[in-house]
């Protein structure tokens, strides 16, 4: 089976037709999803579709465009969090330049935050960046050094160079259907060199739908081809890329279980 290890499956797109997207990505061999939270007052749904659904498992995090509107977010309230027994991730959050919605001091505290209890739960923390390569591994690096936890980049955008860092660091990168983009050549070339042990695959629907998909609302159901198309970059099979992938899933986020 497959693992979309990153959907919004309560954003709008998808919850209108919850049961139908789960069909469909069902039919389509997709056997786990991991449903991820952005914002706070998101985590009680997240985390009730996980309890309905044995096949979905949530994350709980603050996405970095909403640090500014959780400032006031404590320690214990996301560590009280992560304490469901079908949450068994951390975020997203990390950093996001881009677009800047959130002061970035607030961004940074936040990041930092998520990482700290990350580290105490041993839970994976789920890493959002853009345009923020440098402070990403600056912080990711240092708390690495107060004590090891795991983490992975999602929806790897970020240079070669950032990937080689991370990975030493002892990250795994997931890929989005992104690199299936005619303009994402620099992408491609990472998406050959990530270890196997370190390479997940991921929709992050409702968005960026993959190639032959494109313009259309994102389903997990996709992820497959977006897994059929790195096997392809690698020069491997559709077989081993989903046995590949869904082991990584499973030796990562060690809490889930089927």
């Amino acid at each position: 089976m497959l693992v979309d290890s990153h959907c919004h499956l309560e954003y709008k797109g998808l919850v209108e037709d919850r049961e139908g997207v789960l069909e469909r990505a069902r039919e389509a061999g997709v056997g786990a999803f991991l449903n991820i939270s952005t914002r706070q007052s998101e985590w009680d749904q997240v985390v009730g579709t996980a309890a309905r659904e044995p096949d979905v498992f949530a994350s709980v995090g603050i996405h970095p465009h909403e640090a500014d509107a959780h400032q006031d977010l404590g320690r214990a309230a996301l560590l009280e969090a992560t304490r469901h027994p079908r949450v068994i991730a951390i975020g997203e959050t990390g950093l996001d330049y881009y677009y800047d919605k959130s002061d970035r001091e607030a961004q940074k505290s936040l990041f930092r935050m998520h990482i700290d209890v990350a580290r105490e739960t041993q839970l994976p923390l789920i890493i959002h960046t853009r345009d923020a390569e440098e402070d990403t591994f600056a912080i990711l690096a240092a708390e690495m050094e107060k004590g090891a936890y795991p983490a992975l980049i999602h929806c790897f955008t970020a240079s070669a160079n950032f990937a080689e860092k991370v990975l030493a660091l002892g990250l795994t990168i997931s890929l989005s259907g992104i690199v299936t983009f005619k303009n994402a050549k620099d992408l491609q070339e990472v998406a050959k060199i990530i270890p196997e042990d370190r390479l997940l695959v991921e929709t992050d629907s409702p968005f960026l739908a993959p190639v032959p998909h494109r313009g259309r609302v994102c389903e997990p159901a996709y992820v497959a081809d977006t897994a059929a198309f790195v096997a392809g970059l690698r020069g491997t099979d559709m077989e081993r890329m989903t046995a590949v992938t869904t082991a990584n899933f499973f030796n990562l986020f060690k809490k889930a279980a089927l």
